[in-house]
């Protein structure tokens, strides 16, 4: 069986760490681990996800689950409550089911103080990692046969009824995630017409069907270069002497999107050197299976920039494929020829001096897993027996996670994100005598994540911010500031310092909160949102110059509504306790943050999302940073537009819905100079409610003081989050609630407890009930 086990580095000498693995969440096979029943129960599970996965996409994160409540010999003592159909809520009943949620949320805590959970939905994340291991050489080292089965069991999980693959688990099949997966499931031993229920030959007709692999986007084509099923002239133009450029000049490293930036640095490393891994007989015969014409007969430059239609998110401009064609055509030709070669040489040192930079910094997680691939790669390619690629190779457990639906690739993880939410909601329902030990070991969790130290050395050479006092997304080791993670963490240790230090523990050092203060401060903008991993302020029309074609507003750094709205509600709380620092600063940035909602409310009311779906989710954030800096529904318009769109919205069950579809429906007009975007709110399929939308949609409506005005719209809410309550206080778990880079949808198992949970008890405190 498979166990998850916490902060454990185990005896590898290629692995270290700042904080002695805090956050560390790890899986291994135990072929003697679990006694008969539980492995049933473990078969059971896989079975009944098998079965309604055309219903529910997201895997309910079961295994790690049933581990936890086995080890702590869970048991839920509180009973169930309903409510009738025109019964009241009472003060009793909403104790009750808030209770019986706090108490089974509590018995998920892992040993170290932090919630595990996958953090997993795209479908291009695992097949690069199964594909690097390939060409490297160790994927029967790193994966021997039970994860191969189970990574097969997640690629058969995710296959849609017409054969392909999507971007994420609930999207329409595309190119980039077909041929990506079709491709893992052969490395992986699949024959041409094997895997469960013809896999392979109805992914392989998908991709014949929709015109070929040669239509696939951008980054399928760099990865398909390096396997030999692609020819790199056929690939938009990425030379590493773009890592030459000079700070000056408008287009250069450091004004690109952190994300993107780390992205291009290992993937230009691996163009700039033509890498092309030997040619096994299994990729000839890839290269019959997935193209339409001869391999050899091919055009390449004819096909490239070829992007089916069903990947065409982001279409380009006429100019910009001039762009990149100039590129190629007035460099290459030069750069692979003496005497121009040895400047190539120089960019590839460079970009590999960067590469070594990100993978030190970050204890050899990187970022995210894209970026994780691509630089363990380039290590190899750089020296297959050095220790930068055995450093890499001990890192890829920390991006393994095994659901009910297979083995996955985690995006890394969501460990400090998490936990923060997770005990903002805890403590919201004032069981400080019933929780008491989990507030204290989350707590403890905090303070041994807290980022202690800037990158190392000159990090601003490096592209890098500062980072001292941030919360990571993840872990301590992973290194990068993220402004919402930083907020949340800094909300939680300051809602904890005001309580009994016997029961939470002892107060973080005010300097280390004012490390936080300081980077929420040096993150916004001069419109006064927030970015996320750095400043903003780039040029916004170098985002024209995107080379990708399935992501958008992704080239440089955005400000964001919901990091914006976490920093304004720590930013309040901590001017309240602590009102000598840096008080002018504070009440500036505020004051900016609340004109920055104002400015950029959509005129129905709503805000767009994000990190989450998408327009409840933002508009929940919102609210949340208008409430906390003071503003309410009779001084504030833009918090009776927002309050008003929700409304409207409400479903006959009492519920809100919304579908991942919100986050890309679009009208688009484009032209040599103008691209015009709308986005609207797209329901759930069938108008179903979301158990997790209704959930910040009544706390958003709380913030703007709904219950004053009509509290009937709450209770329905509700009504059905206590009523929708597993037997043993979970929540089911329903469609995918998180989202990314527009398309990108992210599963959060834990959002089904974290935010039911904490809106039960925001209506317990908010709301009178008798």
């Amino acid at each position: 069986m498979w166990k998850l086990k916490i902060a454990d580095g185990g005896n590898n000498p290629y692995i270290y760490s700042t904080n002695n693995f805090v956050g560390r969440q790890i899986w291994e096979f135990d072929p003697d681990y679990g006694i008969p029943e539980e492995r049933a129960e473990v078969e059971a599970a896989r079975e009944n996800y098998w079965k309604n996965r055309f219903q529910v996409r997201p895997s309910s994160d079961l295994l790690w689950r049933m581990q936890f409540l086995k080890e702590k010999r869970f048991e839920q003592t509180i009973r169930q409550v309903k409510v009738e159909n025109e019964e009241e809520i009472t003060y009793e009943t909403a104790t009750t089911a808030m209770r019986r949620a706090a108490h089974f949320f509590s018995a998920l805590q892992a040993s170290d103080g932090h919630w595990p959970a996958e953090n997993a939905g795209p479908l291009f994340l695992l097949p690069p990692l199964v594909m690097c291991l390939y060409v490297t050489g160790h994927l029967e080292t790193v994966f021997p046969e039970e994860y191969s089965k189970e990574m097969l069991r997640f690629i058969y999980s995710h296959q849609n009824e017409d054969g392909g693959w999507g971007l994420h688990v609930e999207a329409h099949s595309n190119m980039y995630c077909t041929v990506l997966n079709y491709i893992c499931m052969r490395i992986l031993g699949e024959g041409p017409d094997g895997g469960k229920d013809n896999a392979c030959s109805r992914g392989r007709k998908w991709i014949l069907d929709h015109g070929g692999a040669v239509s696939i986007p951008t980054w399928g084509k760099a990865w398909l270069s390096i396997l030999g099923l692609f020819d790199w002239t056929g690939c938009k133009s990425m030379p590493p002497e773009f890592w030459l450029l000079p700070s000056f000049l408008p287009l250069q490293p450091a004004k690109m999107w952190c994300y993107f930036r780390l992205v291009y640095m290992p993937m230009s490393y691996l163009y700039g050197k033509r890498f092309v891994a030997p040619i096994s007989p299994l990729i000839i015969q890839l290269r019959e299976e997935l193209h339409t014409q001869p391999y050899n007969e091919i055009n390449w430059k004819k096909v490239r920039h070829l992007c089916a239609k069903e990947d065409l998110y982001f279409p380009h401009l006429l100019i910009q494929d001039l762009v990149w064609d100039s590129i190629y055509i007035f460099t290459e030709p030069f750069l692979t020829r003496w005497p121009f070669n040895k400047l190539r040489k120089k960019a590839l040192e460079i970009t590999m001096k960067h590469i070594h930079y990100e993978d030190e910094n970050s204890r050899y997680i990187d970022i995210a897993c894209v970026e994780k691939v691509l630089c363990m790669l380039a290590c190899w390619v750089e020296d297959p027996y050095g220790d930068y690629f055995k450093k890499h190779l001990a890192r890829l457990p920390d991006y393994i996670w095994v659901g009910e639906d297979g083995i996955k690739m985690q995006t890394f993880g969501s460990q400090l994100w998490d936990t923060s939410l997770g005990l903002e909601a805890l403590l919201a329902c004032k069981l400080t005598d019933e929780i008491g030990p989990t507030l204290m070991k989350g707590h403890d969790y905090l303070n041994k994540s807290q980022v202690s130290d800037n990158p190392s050395g000159d990090f601003r050479s490096m592209y890098r911010h500062i980072c001292k006092g941030s919360w990571t997304f993840s872990d301590q080791d992973q290194g990068w500031q993220v402004s919402d993670c930083t907020a949340e963490g800094l909300k939680c240790c300051l809602l904890l310092s005001v309580m009994p230090p016997e029961i939470v523990g002892g107060t973080i050092e005010h300097e280390r909160l004012y490390d936080a203060i300081n980077i929420l401060l040096s993150l916004q903008s001069k419109n006064g949102g927030i970015s996320a991993w750095e400043p903003a302020g780039t040029s916004k029309w170098l985002e024209l110059l995107n080379p990708s074609e399935l992501f958008e507003d992704v080239f440089i750094e955005q400000q964001y509504v919901e990091c914006t709205a976490s920093a304004i509600d720590a930013l309040v709380l901590f001017k309240k306790l602590h009102p000598g620092h840096r008080k002018q600063e504070i009440e500036d940035f505020i004051r900016k943050a609340v004109q920055y909602f104002e400015d950029v409310q959509r005129p129905d009311g709503s805000w767009y999302g994000n990190w989450g779906i998408c327009f409840t989710y933002a508009t929940w954030f919102a609210l949340r940073g208008l409430a906390a800096a003071g503003k309410t529904y009779h001084s504030c318009l833009a918090v009776r537009k927002a309050a008003n769109f929700l409304l409207k919205l409400q479903l006959d069950d009492g519920g809100w819905g919304e579908s991942y579809l919100s986050c890309l429906a679009k009208k688009k007009k484009v032209t040599l100079s103008l691209c015009l975007v709308t986005q609207k709110f797209t329901p759930l399929e069938g108008n179903r409610s979301n158990l997790v939308q209704t959930a910040w949609t009544l706390m958003g409506l709380i913030h703007s003081g709904q219950a004053e005005r009509d509290p009937k719209p709450l209770h329905r809410a509700a009504k059905l989050l206590i009523n929708s309550q597993n037997e043993d206080g979970d929540f089911p778990q329903q469609e995918i609630a998180g989202a990314s880079l527009r398309t990108c949808m992210i599963h959060y198992p834990n959002y089904r407890n974290i935010y039911p949970l904490w809106a039960l008890a925001e209506y317990r405190q908010q709301v009178p009930l008798p």
